[in-house]
């Protein structure tokens, strides 16, 4: 097992952005992720098969081939609205995992520091129902869970939901959902998605496109705007060693052999092209843009902006 030590931070830095068109994307941060996930989340990432693949390091692996994984979310202005995809792990929640249990991370704090207090974002998009993607959907207010962002819709797809609802879950993901999701529906700000083979749209030029293989409705979100795109990777792509090996599963994923043919074609898709790939828990400097290499791909990192919006 693993924890993490990680704790709130003063002053709150600025959230490092990235333009696709007239769209701009910002990181929020919660915490970086502790050495021991990588090697439990993707156990075949072995220190010998990474140390081949030089442009891991030292942003992506450490110098022992240990892979670097984050927690964190995007925050996207769109024609006007304030859409967050993802709300991470949260803080002061009972979790199995000790790294993820009780956290006192300075995210909210981040998030304003973005420009999106939790009383301005307009959507939440959540790209599958696991603990650290849903876990800032509520906050304490009393011995009670409440939503964070309460004029906002809350959104996932419904195969995800359906997924859920008829399976016998283990107790610890049925306290995430007593804490994170179950308080959002209750309050009536959770929608289900249909979501189409080729995609749906939500938002002016944001799309849910199907990846499934990690959880069985699990979405990618595509960002479109003045012929630029970007991808928002959720879990079809936890770090980037999975380019150049897209065989690599996780060891969650709820049908591997899935999760791999959805990033092959994923990948296919983007290599090559000016699309920005944004990954979900990729450390910095977390976006980028898919080239073929050596049989695979890689990752060749894009610059982003850090401007300060608020305090």
């Amino acid at each position: 097992m693993f924890t993490s030590s990680q704790t709130p931070e003063s002053p709150t830095p600025p959230a490092p952005s990235w333009a696709v068109g007239d769209h701009t994307v910002r990181r929020v941060d919660e915490v970086l992720l502790p050495a021991g996930t990588g090697p439990w989340l993707l156990p075949g990432a072995t220190p010998d098969l990474v140390g081949r693949y030089p442009w891991l390091s030292p942003e992506f692996a450490d110098g022992q081939g240990v892979l670097r994984l984050a927690s964190h979310s995007f925050a996207v202005e769109a024609d006007g609205m304030r859409v967050l995809v993802d709300t991470g792990i949260g803080n002061g929640k009972r979790r199995a995992n000790p790294a993820w249990h009780d956290l006192n991370s300075d995210y909210e704090a981040r998030l304003r520091a973005a420009g999106f207090a939790p009383e301005s974002v307009d959507l939440v998009i959540l790209t599958h129902l696991h603990a650290d993607h849903v876990g800032w959907n509520t906050r304490a207010d009393g011995d009670a869970w409440v939503p964070t962002f309460p004029n906002a819709r809350y959104l996932t797809s419904r195969t995800e939901w359906d997924h859920w609802a008829g399976v016998d879950m283990e107790e610890a993901r049925r306290q995430m959902f007593r804490d994170s999701v179950h308080p959002v529906r209750e309050a009536g700000l959770l929608d289900f998605v249909d979501v189409a083979d080729e995609g749906t749209d939500v938002a002016p030029g944001v799309r849910l496109l199907p990846t499934p293989g990690h959880t069985p409705g699990q979405v990618a979100v595509a960002l479109s705007s003045l012929g630029e795109s970007g991808l928002i990777t959720g879990d079809s792509i936890h770090h980037p060693v999975q380019m150049a090996h897209p065989e690599l599963c996780s060891c969650v994923d709820v049908a591997p052999g899935l999760a791999a043919r959805t990033r092959n074609q994923v990948l296919d898709s983007l290599a090559g092209t000016s699309t920005l790939l944004l990954g979900s828990h990729f450390p910095a400097p977390t976006a980028g843009h898919v080239r073929r290499e050596d049989g695979g791909y890689r990752l060749v990192p894009a610059s982003s902006r850090v401007t300060r919006i608020g305090g």
